[in-house]
């Protein structure tokens, strides 16, 4: 048989399901192991009533997470208002060969196994979760933002935020005890940043378009803002500013998310080529030095806070430098928090 008479191989489509609230690198760990065990990835997404009815309310609205999800660079299908009990009918409708899941169990809210059916039917795989980040821990961060994790009093005034007290809070586990959370000190190995890098470089004739930010608690409204930097030229590098930048500039107890965890929900995003990881807050020479022709520079329409000395961080590029239009501009990080801190009070 001739080479070109060999019979093609069925792709392998893989589903995976779950929330996805707060959509981090944990998440997109998942989805980056479960896509190499296959070829089409399936990403089926619980709308807010089932989330509620089995876990409780969530702090990103449906609609938000279902568009997190899709940015996501390894996922290639989003199913809105997926079951929250996966099911071997969801899996046969969609043309799936098995399911994936981390190793931690998922329970309906009457306590059976979310997977039973198709672990029965031998559908189910497992995938490794990322240790140290979760939904629930992100959010007893944010519970206890006021807590002085870098070693940094907050300023009166700074933010409505910084004189909440936590305590009013309550226990936020779902058990009822406080979870132990803290600023996380996660630092990624080589292999991970090499897992979440493309590796691309960019080509003679591409528009290289450079942006930079914090970007704490990756959302929707970071997505939008790199999809449309993306659109400016052919490839994108992204700036994450370290703790100690952010923290000087941003005050209370900014970043929630510390700079490795940052960078890797950046990569993780579809559409971005690089990132320069701890790149200064101010766009200097070194940035748009001789390893990447820099062509256009661009920063979304919202305030832009001074660097340490009072200087414009944008001031010395001027000729290239783009302002982008954010319709997602009300979604912020602050905001979110006082999601959170509203749900909790209810």
């Amino acid at each position: 048989m001739a080479p070109t008479d060999q019979p093609t191989r069925k792709p392998v489509r893989v589903w995976v399901d779950g929330c996805f609230d707060m959509m981090h690198y944990g998440h997109a760990n998942a989805l980056r192991q479960a896509k190499a065990m296959g070829d089409f990835l399936i990403v089926g997404v619980h709308s807010d009533a089932e989330i509620e009815k089995n876990k409780g309310p969530t702090v990103m609205k449906e609609a938000e997470r279902y568009a997190a999800v899709a940015a996501c660079k390894w996922v290639d299908l989003v199913v809105p208002n997926a079951p929250y009990n996966t099911t071997v009918e969801i899996l046969r409708e969609h043309n799936v060969d098995f399911c994936v899941h981390g190793d931690d169990i998922t329970t309906m809210a009457d306590g059976t196994d979310c997977y039973q059916a198709v672990k029965d039917a031998g559908l189910y795989r497992e995938c490794k979760r990322t240790e140290g980040v979760s939904t629930t821990e992100m959010v007893g961060r944010m519970l206890l933002m006021t807590r002085n994790h870098h070693n940094r009093p907050a300023e009166t005034g700074d933010s409505s935020i910084s004189g909440f007290k936590s305590e009013k809070l309550g226990p936020f586990s779902d058990s009822g005890n406080h979870v132990h959370t803290t600023i996380s000190h996660f630092l990624p190995t080589s292999k991970r940043i090499v897992q979440f890098s493309e590796g691309r470089e960019p080509k003679e004739t591409d528009r290289v378009v450079y942006v930079d930010g914090t970007f704490d608690l990756f959302h929707v409204g970071h997505v939008e803002f790199l999809k449309r930097a993306k659109k400016l030229g052919d490839f994108l590098i992204v700036g994450v500013h370290d703790d100690q930048t952010v923290n000087a500039i941003k005050g209370v107890n900014y970043p929630l998310m510390n700079l490795h965890e940052r960078a890797l929900s950046v990569l993780a995003c579809r559409g971005v080529d690089e990132v320069i990881i701890g790149a200064p807050y101010s766009v200097t020479k070194d940035v748009l030095g001789s390893e990447y022709n820099v062509k256009v520079v661009a920063h979304g329409n919202t305030p832009t806070e001074r660097d340490l000395d009072g200087s414009d961080p944008y001031k010395a590029k001027r000729g290239i430098y783009v302002e982008i239009n954010n319709p997602n501009s009300t979604l912020t990080t602050h905001g979110i928090i006082e999601r959170i801190i509203e749900n909790r009070l209810m």
